[in-house]
């Protein structure tokens, strides 16, 4: 497995188990390390980098790690570990600022107008609620992986259960697309999804490799 795809799984595991170890010692790594919402009071620049290691579960982890292992490697290949790592982890802060924007239009258009929200539970003052508005995973990047595979391997095809029959990676990759924006649009509450993120990672993919097309065409350098 080639060293940055290895590395990045590496990390995102030691960074899975490290929430249970400081979990006995009574620190909530997410509190810290999670994205939170920019108007909030936990809020830190740094959560753009930092909540792309963290995950809210094992399965959560598995599918992120193991669509890294499945495209990472070629990807990294393809473009060299520089680059890969540099796609990543650009697509993975993207989508957090995407994700960012969506919230404050979410604050602005409902949630400002409220001092207090009631969570099911009870009510908390606003500022307590929008500490509770965190981004996890590394979905966002993983995203950016799936478009960048399709888009310089857009004939090779998968299997992609539960369907019967291989798909091209390209209309893999639309499908998928469409699905998250659907989801996103029809603002499915309380599937604890950051469908606009995924969707943000794909953004800012498209835009790098479109400009690295671009840039090496005109250095005579191609990728399929």
């Amino acid at each position: 497995m080639p060293t940055v795809t290895k590395n990045l799984i590496i990390i995102n595991i030691l960074f899975f188990f490290g929430t249970f170890v400081a979990q006995r010692y009574g620190i909530d790594l997410v509190t810290y390390l999670g994205l939170h919402f920019f108007l909030a009071g936990d809020f830190n620049p740094a959560q753009l980098v930092t909540y792309m290691f963290m995950h809210g579960g094992f399965a959560h982890l598995f599918f992120n790690m193991f669509a890294v292992f499945m495209f990472g490697p070629i990807l990294e290949q393809t473009w060299g570990p520089k680059r890969f790592l540099f796609y990543y982890m650009v697509c993975g802060i993207g989508a957090g600022l995407i994700q960012e924007g969506v919230q404050y239009i979410q604050y602005a258009t409902e949630l400002s107008r409220y001092s207090q929200v009631n969570i099911g539970t009870e009510i908390i003052p606003m500022g307590d609620y929008l500490n509770l508005m965190t981004t996890i995973g590394a979905s966002g990047a993983v995203f950016a992986i799936l478009l960048a595979f399709g888009m310089l391997f857009p004939n090779n095809r998968l299997f992609v259960f539960p369907i019967p029959f291989p798909v091209k990676a390209k209309y893999f990759v639309v499908g998928y697309a469409l699905i998250e924006l659907y989801a996103g649009v029809a603002n499915h509450v309380g599937d604890n999804i950051a469908h606009f993120a995924h969707l943000g990672g794909m953004v800012f993919g498209f835009i790098l490799i479109m400009y690295w097309r671009k840039k090496d065409k005109s250095n005579g350098t191609y990728y399929n």
